[in-house]
C-alpha cells in the first residue's frame, strides 16, 4: 500500500466500514508512515470539530482552550 491508497482508505472509513484486509493493510501502513499517521489524526480532529459544530456547541482545540483560559 502506498500513501495515496492509505489516505483514500482513511477518507473512505469515514463513510463505510473497511474490510478486514483493508483495515490490516491500513494499520500496517500507518505503523510505518508518520505522514499518514499525522493525516489520520488531523482527519479525526476535523471530524470531532465538525460534530461539535453540528451539535451547536463551540468547538475549540486544546491550544485555543489553553489560550482562552490564560489569566
Amino acid at each position: 500500500m502506498n500513501c495515496k491508497q492509505a489516505t483514500s482508505l482513511l477518507s473512505q472509513r469515514q463513510e463505510r466500514p473497511l474490510t478486514q484486509v483493508e483495515r490490516l493493510s491500513l494499520r500496517f501502513h500507518l505503523m510505518m508512515c508518520s505522514g499518514c499517521r499525522n493525516f489520520s489524526r488531523q482527519m479525526e480532529s476535523l471530524r470531532a470539530m465538525s460534530r461539535g459544530y453540528a451539535k451547536g456547541g463551540a468547538s475549540t482545540t486544546h491550544a485555543e482552550r489553553e489560550q482562552r483560559d490564560k489569566p
